[in-house]
C-alpha cells in the first residue's frame, strides 16, 4: 500500500507547489489547485443536493425568490467575476442562513430574510456571499484540505508498515453538498468578503451602512439566546465588534445608497403574514420531540389552518399520524405534501415506505426512486432494496443494498445482513 501511495503524495505536493493562480478580486496570487471550470462543475453537481438537504426549495411565494434574484443578479454585475453561473434559491429552513458553493451557486434560508429589515442589508449578505464565489474561497479552501491531508497521509507512510492503517483512506468524503464546501473560512476570506461586499453594495447603488447593521444584528444574536444562529451563518459567518467596526471604516469611504425598505417589506409580507403558522410549527416539532403526539398534532394542524399551501406542515402531520398507527390518513397527509412541493424528497421517502407496507409496490418503487433522483438517502436505498429482491431483480437489490450498508449504523448492519443472505458482500 506504501508504494501505490508514494507517487500520488509526490504528484499532489508537485501540484500544489505550482499550482498557483490570481484571485479574480484581489489580483493578488495564490495557492489554488481546482481549475476555474472544476469549480463550476462542482458547484452545479452539489447544487441540488445542498438544497434538498437543508429544506428544499421555498414554494408557498415564488415571488420571493425572484425578488431575491434580482437583487443578487444586480450584485453580480458589478463583481469581478460577472461571467460566472450565479444563481440562487430561498430555502424553506427555518435557520438564519446564506452559503455560496463555488461557481456562484447561492441559498439563502426564509428564516435569515425575516429577520432583515430592507433590500440593503439583504444586498449585504449576498455580496458578501458573490465575493466568496468570485474570490474562489471554496477553492481555496478544499486545496488547503486536500493537501493537509497530502502531509498527514506523507507522515503516515514514513512512520507505518502496516497496509490496514491506511483502511479508511478508501472510503473517501460521503458527505454532498453546502457542508462539504462551507468548511470555516479562514479570518482573511471573511475580511476580504466582507471588504469587497461593501464596495459591490456600492457599485450597485446600495448604501453600505446596511452592512455595519447586519453585523451588529448578528453580534447581538450571537450574544442572545437563539442557538439557531449559531448553527447556521454564524458558526461559518462568525460575528464580532472587531468586524462591526471594520465595516463601519469601509463604509465610510463611500456615500450613501438605496434602502428600497418598502419594496423589501412588500417583498417578505407572505413570510411575514406565515409568522404565526411556522411558530406552530416549531411548537410542534419540539412537542414530537418529547414524543407527546396528541398536541403537535393540535399544534400542526393550526399550522395548516394559518397556510395549507406549506408543504412541511402536511409532511409533519403526516408524521405524526403515522406514530397514532392511522395510515391512510397519514398517507392523505403526505400526499399533500408532494403535491405542495414534488420537488422534495422527504415526504416521496416517508410516502414510499408506507405505500411498501401496505402493499402498493409500484407505487412504493416510484416514490423512494423520485427520492433518490433528488437526494440519495439510506432509508430509501434499504427499501428499494428489499423491492428489488422481492420481485426477483437480485442484482438491483444488491446494488441498493450495499448503498444501505454504507451508511453505517442499525440499518447498515440490517442492509450487511441481507446482502450475506444473498451471497454479495460489501
Amino acid at each position: 500500500m506504501k508504494h501505490r501511495l508514494i507517487p500520488f503524495i509526490a504528484a499532489a505536493l508537485m501540484l500544489g507547489a505550482t499550482a498557483c493562480s490570481v484571485n479574480p478580486v484581489t489580483g493578488e496570487r495564490e495557492l489554488t489547485i481546482m481549475s476555474a471550470e472544476g469549480e463550476i462543475a462542482a458547484g452545479a453537481e452539489n447544487y441540488l443536493p445542498s438544497r434538498q438537504a437543508q429544506g428544499g426549495r421555498y414554494v408557498v411565494d415564488p415571488e420571493l425568490e425572484l425578488y431575491v434574484s434580482n437583487v443578487m443578479e444586480k450584485l453580480a454585475a458589478v463583481s469581478d467575476r460577472p461571467g460566472l453561473p450565479y444563481e440562487i434559491v430561498v430555502l424553506n429552513n427555518d435557520v438564519p442562513n446564506a452559503w455560496a458553493l463555488p461557481g456562484g451557486k447561492m441559498a439563502i434560508n426564509r428564516g435569515l430574510l425575516m429577520e432583515l429589515e430592507d433590500e440593503a442589508q439583504l444586498a449585504s449578505v449576498l455580496g458578501h456571499e458573490i465575493v466568496h464565489a468570485a474570490a474562489r474561497h471554496s477553492a481555496q479552501q478544499q486545496t488547503q484540505n486536500l493537501l493537509l491531508q497530502v502531509g498527514m497521509v506523507a507522515a503516515g507512510v514514513a512512520a507505518s508498515q502496516s497496509d490496514s492503517d491506511y483502511a479508511g483512506l478508501a472510503m473517501g468524503a460521503v458527505g454532498v453538498g453546502a457542508t462539504a464546501w462551507q468548511a470555516q473560512y479562514s479570518q482573511s476570506h471573511e475580511l476580504e468578503a466582507d471588504r469587497y461586499g461593501i464596495e459591490y453594495m456600492a457599485k450597485a447603488g446600495y448604501d453600505p451602512q446596511a452592512a455595519v447593521e447586519l453585523q451588529e444584528t448578528f453580534v447581538r444574536l450571537s450574544e442572545g439566546q437563539q442557538s439557531g444562529w449559531l448553527e447556521g451563518f454564524l458558526s461559518s459567518h462568525p460575528p464580532s465588534q472587531k468586524r462591526v467596526a471594520r465595516n463601519r471604516e469601509l463604509a465610510s469611504q463611500y456615500n450613501g445608497g438605496e434602502r428600497n425598505k418598502a419594496a423589501y417589506q412588500r417583498a417578505i409580507a407572505q413570510l411575514r403574514k406565515d409568522q404565526k403558522a411556522y411558530e406552530h410549527y416549531q411548537k410542534a416539532q419540539k412537542t414530537a420531540s418529547e414524543e407527546n403526539y396528541s398536541q403537535a398534532l393540535g399544534l400542526v394542524e393550526k399550522a395548516i389552518q394559518e397556510q395549507p399551501r406549506e408543504n412541511l406542515f402536511w409532511e409533519l402531520k403526516g408524521r405524526l399520524l403515522l406514530e397514532q398507527e392511522k395510515e391512510d390518513e397519514a398517507l392523505k397527509a403526505f400526499d399533500r405534501a408532494v403535491a405542495a412541493n414534488p420537488e422534495f424528497f422527504r415526504p416521496l421517502v416517508y410516502r414510499g415506505v408506507l405505500n411498501k407496507q401496505k402493499g402498493n409496490a409500484q407505487q412504493a418503487r416510484s416514490d423512494l426512486k423520485a427520492s433518490q433522483d433528488l437526494l440519495p438517502t439510506q432509508l430509501a436505498s434499504y427499501h428499494l432494496g428489499e423491492l428489488a429482491q422481492q420481485s426477483g431483480d437480485r442484482q438491483s437489490a444488491i446494488d441498493y443494498y450495499k448503498q444501505a450498508a454504507a451508511g453505517g449504523g442499525e440499518l447498515g448492519q440490517a442492509a450487511q445482513a441481507k446482502l450475506s443472505q444473498l451471497g454479495a458482500s460489501q
